[in-house]
């Protein structure tokens, strides 16, 4: 154990596999360790380590060298008192991380850097490790109001200079935009629809869009100057189809499309690579229904979503069921109906693939109000 900056920090070799637990075949592994809800969840850059939230105020990292490996390196990290972390997002490549907390007074801001756990199998003796020390920090980012998420992503749009660009979506009607590294507030968009669901940036740092209490979806652009910085945010579009407010939303990992779904039962593809400057406006590519249905007959709502790296697969939630769903048709690949013992509160995939006792392969984790994270295969998509 080892203290300083207000936080404490240990490392730590544990055995989370328990075998013939397993209920579903794509199921690979459960990390525990965590004594409370697990809040939030995101992978690094380079997809060897898996930083987690949880609601004992600790932030979890896990090093993932194999996804079926019996045991993983942890690197833990005390948050404040009196923060309950809310949204965790990788900000710089694999060894900074930014997390929202809520306390009495509102939403903070942490950025720790240098918080990558140590390859597995490196020297057992971690007594001489410094804790990760918050870098920057920001107080009632969003006034009195929590945050519901956040999401980074490189500006290699223009001229962005692949700086981490990183939201954060209040549950009023706010969204912040900072600059990862050095924590300087890059602008503020506005959705006035009552209410924010959440938001997303496309992984090229261009647009944000919001899913909010409206059936509308708004997406503006962050403009880069010259030298790299940001120029202005302003709104560019507005997605018109659904009937009712949009839940969940993604980009696929081109960044020209936006997936989205709504309390109507439909999942929406939409075409955003449009000349919008020319008042062109963005297309909806496909209508899918909600496959998913309750014991009562009802549609289900998505709570989560998220491509695959490679866009084949959307990964979706409702309550405590996971489901996997072709991006391209909206066939259903694969359902966990009980993926977790209660809600799940947050997905999110390796960039890259991972190893899995042998080749490796994409690798979707869950968390959830079972104090759990999971790490689930990719189903196969057919070629035809």
């Amino acid at each position: 154990m080892c203290s300083g900056c207000g936080l404490s920090c240990i490392v730590l070799c544990v055995f989370f596999q328990e075998a013939g637990k397993k209920h579903h075949h794509l199921d690979v592994n459960t990390l525990r360790g965590h004594t409370d809800c697990v809040t939030a969840l995101d992978f690094s850059s380079d997809a060897c380590n898996l930083a987690t939230v949880c609601a004992d105020g600790v932030v979890r990292v896990f090093r993932i060298d194999d996804a079926s490996s019996k045991s993983f390196k942890i690197l833990k990290i005390n948050l404040p008192a009196g923060a309950h972390p809310t949204a965790i997002a990788y900000s710089e490549g694999s060894s900074s991380v930014v997390v929202a907390a809520q306390a009495l007074l509102g939403s903070s801001l942490y950025m720790y850097a240098d918080v990558g756990a140590p390859p597995t199998g490196g020297n057992k003796q971690q007594g001489k490790l410094s804790p990760p020390e918050i870098k920057w920090d920001h107080k009632k980012i969003h006034g009195k109001e929590s945050v519901l998420n956040l999401a980074a992503a490189r500006a290699t749009h223009g001229t962005g200079d692949g700086s981490t660009i990183v939201i954060s979506c209040s549950e009023a009607t706010d969204i912040k935009i900072w600059h990862g590294k050095s924590g300087k507030e890059l602008g503020t968009v506005d959705t006035n629809q009552l209410k924010n669901n959440m938001a997303d940036i496309s992984p090229n740092g261009r647009f944000i869009a919001a899913a909010a209490f409206t059936a509308d979806v708004k997406v503006w652009e962050i403009v880069y100057s010259k030298d790299s910085s940001v120029k202005e945010v302003h709104r560019v579009m507005q997605l018109k189809g659904h009937k009712s407010a949009v839940t969940s939303l993604c980009f696929t990992p081109d960044s020209e499309k936006i997936i989205t779904a709504s309390k109507d039962g439909t999942i929406r593809v939409w075409n955003i690579n449009v000349r919008y400057h020319l008042d062109e406006d963005p297309k909806t590519l496909r209508v899918l229904p909600v496959p998913l249905h309750d014991s009562k007959g009802s549609t289900c709502l998505y709570e989560h979503m998220g491509i695959s790296p490679d866009g084949k697969v959307l990964a979706v939630t409702s309550g405590s069921t996971l489901q996997w769903l072709c991006a391209e048709t909206g066939v259903v690949l694969d359902t966990a109906e009980k993926a977790h013992e209660g809600a799940i509160s947050g997905i999110a995939w390796a960039p890259r693939t991972i190893p899995n006792g042998g080749a490796p392969t994409f690798i979707l984790a869950s968390c959830g109000d079972d104090k759990k994270v999971k790490l689930w295969l990719a189903p196969e998509v057919s070629s035809t």
